[in-house]
């Protein structure tokens, strides 16, 4: 039987940009598999629909990653509106990009491959709950129902909404024939990236009676660096404040991907790795600024063009085995 091949698209912002080239360049190595599960979140979630589709929507990929610029995400509000509001930005614009590519017929092509037992999961955090909820997005595109396209667009807008930065999407949902809304914000607030659970196997091989006797192959892109950035931070509240919580999402970034690394070394998968390494020149930058994404995809097709993007292990786990 051929091997089980799963790809994570982590967040990262305009680091997206990252994936994007990746993922064109490993189409031009003649090295990408067909992924059986492709997962993703914030900035993942918009490149997993069509990573999930095939190479034929590597253009799209590039367009949406490295073409936009701050007016194509978000609208800020005034500085009060913002306050007295939901967020200090609406996600209208994101809203009008997402309608352009995810179409009816985007969605009968997902549809189509969910039918072949291929898997598509966004992950989304449901803030009152305070926990994180991973949507089967091709069940949701074969639905048929009358608001499948609705809520596929919102769970993506959704995985990708900064709480305080941009308003919340809110998810109407009924429960013993009452109508409730959740209110659904950036899937990385829990955790920026996911393969599969970590007893999956085990538990599949239980159900099953036998083991598995398929290959599994784990492809990771992090959006990110693994190694900090050192920053001269003023001695300013806002601008430690900011610093502060840069570094927590940057640890929790760094964790998830060690976390993935052992679940697929308990279950003795083939693992890869690809994030933007330290000889990557990140000069300061506006947000979503073409110049950067340009550079940065650029980066990741060539080091995927030749075979040089994809890592055994992070490399602080590297360093404990040896």
């Amino acid at each position: 039987m051929p091997p089980i091949n799963f790809l994570a698209i982590s967040g990262g912002g305009d680091k997206g940009a990252f994936a994007a080239g990746v993922l064109a360049g490993w189409t031009v190595s003649g090295q990408r598999p067909a992924f059986r599960v492709v997962t993703g979140v914030s900035a993942g979630a918009l490149i997993a629909p069509f990573a999930y589709l095939g190479s034929e929507y590597d253009d799209i990929v590039r367009q949406v990653a490295t073409s936009i610029g701050p007016g194509d995400v978000f609208k800020p509000r005034s500085r009060l509106g913002g306050l007295l509001s939901d967020g200090m930005s609406t996600s209208a614009p994101l809203r009008r990009l997402i309608k352009k590519y995810v179409t009816p017929e985007l969605l009968a092509q997902i549809a189509k491959e969910y039918d072949k037992g291929r898997a598509l999961e966004i992950a989304t955090t449901d803030l009152d709950a305070g926990r994180q909820v991973i949507w089967n997005m091709g069940a949701i595109a074969s639905s048929s129902t009358p608001g499948a396209l609705e809520l596929f667009r919102n769970i993506m807008i959704a995985s990708i909404s900064i709480p305080g930065a941009v308003s919340p999407v809110m998810i109407d949902v009924e429960v013993d024939g009452k109508r409730y809304q959740e209110m659904h914000v950036d899937g990385g607030v829990i955790a920026q990236l996911f393969a599969y659970p970590p007893r999956a196997v085990a538990a599949l091989e239980k159900a099953t009676g036998k083991p598995l006797n398929r290959s599994l192959r784990v492809y990771v892109i992090r959006n990110g660096r693994l190694d900090p950035d050192w920053i001269d931070t003023p001695r300013r509240t806002l601008a430690i404040g900011r610093r502060a919580i840069d570094s927590l999402v940057q640890a929790e970034g760094v964790e998830d991907v060690r976390r993935t690394y052992r679940i697929a070394s308990q279950d003795k998968a083939d693992f890869n790795l690809a994030y933007i390494g330290p000889d990557f020149a990140d000069a300061k930058h506006e947000m979503f600024e073409n110049s950067y994404m340009n550079s940065l995809f650029d980066y990741g097709y060539r080091l995927a063009r030749e075979g040089a993007v994809w890592h055994k292990a992070p490399p602080d786990e590297l360093d404990t085995t040896r």
